[in-house]
């Protein structure tokens, strides 16, 4: 007798593989499990919480400042840290942190998010512009600089307008939304720099404890993907569009190298953050040794930090100073006096650099 053939029956995988109830609504890009939605969502909020606690990342009673800039990654950190605060006790005063680069038709819009974002989660929002701190917008640096480079100039100013933030706020820590495809990113892209010093300290989930505030990563080992999609299931109010200024970024090429590796490895992310964690730096390597601006008191290794270097450029007329490891110099010849009436640059201002 002919057997009769019979449809193939469904999966299991279409059953949540953890509540076994549930019937799953994504598939996880870093493990590959198929989960429903509410699962997911404890899942992802619980790696976020043992990164935190098994870093000892915060203390009860401190100032957290969420650098936020009305992104999937920063909206998803300010909604995720104020609710596991909530539920955890962790005994936390949150805030805000935007930068408005002056970017007209981007950050302009993004910060409207922020704004409401602010409303959305209770927490208080500060403000700082590089119009205020430098005299210097975005759009008109890359009206003197071009589209090459002025990732540069956005880069350095912005880690500094933070921590310059920061400071106003009188926190204890700065956490941002570094997830673990930036952290792959970067560690890749200090190997193709050379960058010793960097990449000695690009897998830190905590930098700068050195400094007056330190940094934390609670999404360092978080796939950029599951960021993505917990903002889309939780209805999450995000800015998505992309800087204007940099469709040719270097780490652009980097990010689409990590993409290939994820589409052929999904754990080839954390394996790089692994590898970068296990570096090891020669004992005979001379490391840059940290001090302070000259000029604005910055942390610097250099005697001006490179904000100071690339202001004093614009203020001049001369945007590439400092661009590129020859900061003294300009088209090949040495700078340290000006072609028009022979005064060092350190006789110069530096700016509204101060807090």
């Amino acid at each position: 007798m002919e057997e009769v053939e019979s449809k193939p029956r469904r999966s299991g995988g279409r059953t949540c593989c953890i509540c076994y109830q549930r019937r799953a609504a994504l598939k996880r890009p870093k493990t590959l499990e198929q989960i429903c939605r509410e699962c997911f969502y404890d899942v992802f909020e619980e790696e976020i919480h043992q990164a935190i606690v098994s870093n000892q990342l915060f203390k009860p009673g401190e100032r957290i400042a969420i650098g936020a800039s009305g992104g999937k990654d920063s909206t998803v950190l300010a909604y995720v840290l104020s609710t596991l605060n909530k539920r955890y006790n962790y005994g936390l005063d949150l805030f805000l942190l935007s930068v408005d680069e002056g970017i007209t038709g981007y950050r302009d819009d993004s910060l409207e998010t922020v704004k409401r974002n602010e409303i959305q989660y209770g927490l208080p929002l500060k403000i700082v512009s590089y119009k205020d701190l430098y005299g210097w917008t975005m759009d008109e640096i890359v009206k003197m600089i071009g589209l090459k480079n002025n990732c540069t100039f956005c880069g350095v100013f912005r880690r500094q307008a933070l921590d310059r933030g920061a400071a106003l706020l009188k926190v204890d820590k700065l956490v941002t939304g570094h997830n673990a495809d930036d952290i792959a990113e970067t560690v890749l892209l200090n190997i193709l720099r050379g960058d010793i010093a960097r990449l000695s300290r690009c897998t830190s989930i905590t930098t700068g404890e050195d400094g007056p505030i330190p940094r934390c990563k609670p999404f360092k080992y978080t796939y950029e993907k599951e960021i993505v999609m917990y903002a889309y299931f939780k209805k999450l109010d995000y800015f998505s569009t992309e800087c204007i200024y940099s469709p040719n970024a270097y780490r652009g090429f980097a990010r689409e190298f990590i993409k290939d590796l994820e589409r052929l490895r999904p754990r080839a992310i954390l394996d790089i953050i692994k590898s970068g964690e296990n570096f090891r730096i020669s004992t005979t390597t001379k490391m840059p040794e940290q001090g302070t601006c000259e000029r604005c008191g910055y942390i610097s290794s250099q005697k001006w930090c490179k904000a100071c270097v690339l202001l004093e450029g614009l203020n001049r007329g001369l945007p590439k100073l400092g661009i590129g490891r020859n900061r003294g110099s300009v088209n090949g010849r040495k700078d340290s006096e000006e072609t028009n009436g022979g005064k060092s640059i350190e006789s110069k201002g530096c700016g509204t650099l101060d807090f």
